[in-house]
């Protein structure tokens, strides 16, 4: 193996999972992604820097090639030059993700993620095994005012044709982003919700009509839980028929009420702990990865197409890493889940939690590339493994009268 065969392969696994983009837009966004790797960094001098000493050419050249692939057609050298339609890529790069997803059910969550006072990523990103892939997103410059309404639901709607029918899909959302037309459109889609609320509010559960509680009753203290359907929020704008998990563990700082269209029965709130492996996803963007904070980018256009390689990265390191994962079982939600629609059936899933890991799968996927361009051996071929969903401590369940 030669010094560049790495790098082929690399291209070859990229052309073909996007095979929307031209062969200079596949050629160039597998440069910056497998530049990336090397550097661990995802700046532009780092990135020439070891891609020009693997491939013998000058600094300038290659830099000016891996710039203008974030330019706008308009700013670009020489005739026939095209944008590259980030947004197009969404569906294609899902695809990607669910081709080597093990499994039959998939979480997404929603967050936001700042750049001291330069851009807002709105971003959906699959979560997995403690990390997070970013499979669609906007970058917003960070002063500007607006409601955000219309990004989420554009990205959640461009997404939808990627993932199948028969896949069960929960969406996990923050307090900061709950809403009821999020709530609603996430089912429209065929997903399922699972949003997080603040205690301000009140509920009528199903058992007790016309009696609304403070959602603030339903787990009163560290060491109680509730759940069960009925109507969220008084307000006639606001009234969202629901399922209502309620879970107060004892050192939690406060509690979780969490808003779903499962049924009782088919959904746990440990769930919702998974939304947190997105803040590591941005962790893995910025100071733990791809160093993304010392970016001197300014225009957010530029910075949406950086983060496709960023998203090709990451998705190739997490699924090369899960080889090497000590945490991984032969039961998963592969085998675990059967194919059923959970609005009528539990999903079963044993009684444990994610397991805890001395090396991340990121720093494990880095690891088996590295040691395989070392060694010259083909690179390792990827697989998504997701692990098996927590189960919440039983509590004391809450009386409400």
């Amino acid at each position: 193996m030669t010094r560049h065969d790495g790098l082929y392969q690399w291209t070859t696994t990229v052309a073909t999972a996007l095979p929307h983009l031209s062969v200079p837009q596949a050629r160039v966004l597998a440069l910056w992604s497998f530049g990336m790797v090397l550097a661990r960094s995802c700046a532009l001098t780092a990135v020439t820097a070891v891609l020009a000493e693997l491939l013998g050419k000058k600094d300038t050249a290659l830099r000016q090639c891996l710039r203008e692939w974030c330019y706008e057609a308009k700013d670009k050298r020489g005739q026939h030059r095209q944008s590259l339609d980030v947004q197009a890529c969404f569906v294609p790069l899902l695809c990607w993700v669910i081709r080597l997803w093990q499994g039959q059910h998939m979480i997404l969550a929603l967050d936001a993620t700042h750049l001291a006072q330069t851009f807002i990523v709105l971003a959906v990103s699959v979560v997995y095994r403690g990390c997070a892939i970013p499979v669609a997103w906007v970058v917003l410059p960070a002063m500007d005012k607006g409601a955000w309404r219309q990004h989420w639901l554009r990205l959640l709607r461009l997404l939808r044709p990627a993932i199948p029918r028969s896949m069960v899909v929960v969406v996990t959302a923050d307090r900061g982003l709950y809403a009821r037309w999020l709530f609603r459109r996430i089912v429209r889609l065929g997903w399922h919700p699972f949003l997080r609320i603040n205690v301000g509010g009140m509920f009528r559960p199903d058992h007790a009509p016309g009696q609304y509680r403070p959602l603030a009753a339903y787990a009163p203290q560290p060491g109680t839980q509730w759940k069960g359907t009925g109507v969220a929020f008084k307000s006639c704008g606001s009234q969202l028929r629901c399922t209502l998990l309620a879970y107060w563990l004892d050192g939690m700082t406060d509690r979780w009420l969490i808003l779903t269209d499962l049924p009782p029965s088919a959904c746990d709130a440990a769930w919702y702990g998974l939304r947190a492996w997105i803040e590591q996803g941005f962790k893995v963007t910025k100071r733990g990865g791809w160093q993304w904070q010392r970016t001197r980018m300014t225009d957010p256009e530029r910075a949406t197409r950086l983060w496709l390689a960023v998203s090709v990265a990451t998705l190739w390191l997490l699924s090369v890493g899960e080889d090497g994962d000590q945490a991984i079982t032969v039961e998963s939600p592969a085998h675990s889940m059967p194919p059923v629609s959970v609005r009528a059936t539990a999903i079963p899933h044993r009684r444990r939690a994610t397991c805890l890991r001395l090396k991340s799968v990121f720093r494990r996927g880095w690891c088996r590339v590295m040691a395989a361009l070392l060694r010259h051996d083909p690179l390792p071929v990827g697989r998504l493994i997701p692990e098996i969903w927590p189960t919440a401590r039983p509590l004391m369940e809450a009386v409400v009268t």
